[in-house]
């Protein structure tokens, strides 16, 4: 495993910020630490970094101890970049590598590897939002490390950075590199990452791949007169996985694309039961991650 957390507990004087989080990376995944504000997942990081120190439990690196070799091997973006305004995207990096003691000759792959190339000389103050952000990750790419750690990276991008940041985030999965991302967003997770842990109030709700962890459901909607009968007959239906009154209507949960509305109404009509609704419904992650966070609060 690239990272190993066993039973992490952080505590800011009586307030609990982590609380026994244990989770694993496999090597090669686009692992997303997800939760709303205040959730833990900067703490996180910055246990796995070394900027903060636990109040209880380890983590490994590569399965190992961490040392500062392993270091060598990590890029970090945990906050706002310090880049130089008055000076060149090129010049920035140059400064960047110095500091770190590696790179300098990558300076060139890493400014072409996220599209900077030709925007080497400008100015950081003339650069868009997108583009200090590109810079802040060619900055971590110096030296090559094989795993990347970035916190809410496209937090504050507008909608075009933050599609450049995510492409630039899917292209480096590709090229192997192990990449751990914190983020409250949803949609961010469910687009570039492999595998998900969901926080919430510094609890471990569940870890796991996105599509075991996200899933999507189709939601049937029915409806008739006669509500007890066609309770009895829905109940002799076959592949949905729940059954749940829903005011004056009752709700069938199937496995993402599997729901048939031809079929429940085929079914129904057969057994004496006319629908006066029948409606197709699809479960958002937003639905999905609400019922996590809500139904899992800490006791």
């Amino acid at each position: 495993m690239i990272l190993t957390l066993q039973n992490i507990t952080k505590f800011y004087g009586r307030i609990q910020a982590l609380d026994k989080v244990s989770l694993q990376v496999p090597e090669g995944s686009v692992f997303g630490i997800l939760g709303p504000n205040g959730s833990g997942k900067t703490t996180m990081l910055g246990i796995v970094m070394d900027v903060l120190k636990a109040t209880e439990g380890k983590f490994l690196w590569f399965d190992e101890q961490p040392t500062p070799e392993h270091r060598k091997k990590i890029g970090t973006l945990l906050e706002t970049p310090n880049f130089y305004h008055y000076l060149s995207g090129e010049r920035n990096l140059r400064i960047a590598a110095e500091i770190k003691g590696h790179g300098m000759n990558e300076i060139p792959n890493v400014l072409k590897r996220v599209n900077l190339w030709e925007r080497k000389d400008s100015k950081f103050s003339t650069y868009s939002l997108g583009m200090k952000q590109r810079l802040a990750l060619a900055s971590c790419l110096l030296g090559d490390p094989p795993v990347l750690v970035f916190d809410e990276p496209t937090n504050g991008l507008d909608p075009v950075g933050i599609a450049e940041t995510r492409d630039l985030i899917k292209r480096l999965a590709k090229e192997g590199k192990t990449i751990i991302l914190a983020s409250h967003l949803l949609d961010e997770v469910e687009k570039v990452c492999t595998h998900v842990a969901i926080l919430q109030k510094g609890k471990l709700i569940t870890a796991g791949h996105v599509d075991e962890v996200l899933v999507n459901e189709d939601i049937v909607e029915v409806g008739a007169s006669d509500m007890l009968k066609l309770e009895e007959v829905l109940k002799n239906t076959n592949g949905w996985s729940n059954m749940r009154k829903e005011g004056s209507l009752i709700q069938l949960f199937f496995p993402m694309g599997t729901a048939s509305l031809e079929n429940i109404n085929e079914h129904c009509f057969k057994s004496g039961v006319t629908l006066n609704h029948l409606l197709l419904k699809k479960k958002s992650l937003e639905v999905k991650f609400f019922e996590l966070t809500q139904s899992s609060k800490p006791n």
